[in-house]
């Protein structure tokens, strides 16, 4: 299994992730956040781009062995389920967040037959909400969505009830606690800064700042 602080140091040095209790970002929700990660960063640094790749690879080949599909989620998603639909030489489709409005009108990107067996590809999982509606359209589709794989994910409980709650089996490459502790150990944060951002993780819409 892929090593979650390695994969966290590589987000932390290409500053895909940003930190700052003190100065909360606002995400789209209009949640405050002392966190914003942008995986897309990433892609502009060939040799952490392929070590991502390769360790996403690295837990569908483990987790997912009988995947006949991997399908990446618009648009973050998109990249990295190509890369490693390449490596593992397997077909890849895309999914979009609501149907395309005009020439076919499609919604999944690519070729499929229904009963293949589908492994999604995200970046990033809060909630877990987009995620899984991606999932819900495949499996409308026809396709047998075996799991997901992400690249980070947050954790919150929400999102652990979700996936339970849809039954889906779900790996992440590195996630929020392995991140902090690193930030920690490197001497980024603080130890009250590290207690501020684990806070934040047990109530993110009713977090209002330090």
């Amino acid at each position: 299994m892929t090593d979650a602080k390695a994969v966290a140091e590589k987000l932390l040095q290409v500053n895909a992730v940003k930190l700052n209790p003190e100065q909360p970002f606002t995400w789209a929700s209009g949640w405050k956040s002392p966190i914003y990660c942008d995986n897309r960063k990433v892609l502009s640094f060939p040799f952490t781009r392929d070590y991502i790749k390769s360790e996403l690879c690295n837990v569908i080949f483990e987790k997912f062995p009988e995947a006949d599909l991997l399908a990446g989620v618009a648009t973050a998603g998109i990249a990295w389920g190509a890369m490693a639909a390449d490596q593992l030489k397997l077909p890849y489709v895309y999914v979009r967040p609501k149907p395309k409005e005009h020439g076919l009108g499609n919604q999944i990107e690519g070729f499929y037959e229904q009963g293949q067996q589908v492994v999604v590809i995200e970046d990033l999982v809060s909630t877990g909400k987009s995620s899984l509606q991606v999932v819900d359209v495949l499996k409308q589709a026809g396709l047998e969505v075996t799991g997901m794989v992400s690249i980070f994910t947050y954790g919150f409980p929400v999102a652990t009830e979700a996936f339970h709650k849809a039954s889906l089996n779900y790996y992440s490459l590195t996630d929020y606690p392995a991140l902090i502790d690193l930030a920690l150990q490197k001497g980024m944060i603080t130890a009250n800064q590290q207690e501020i951002l684990l806070k934040w993780r047990d109530d993110p819409a009713g977090w209002t700042g330090v």
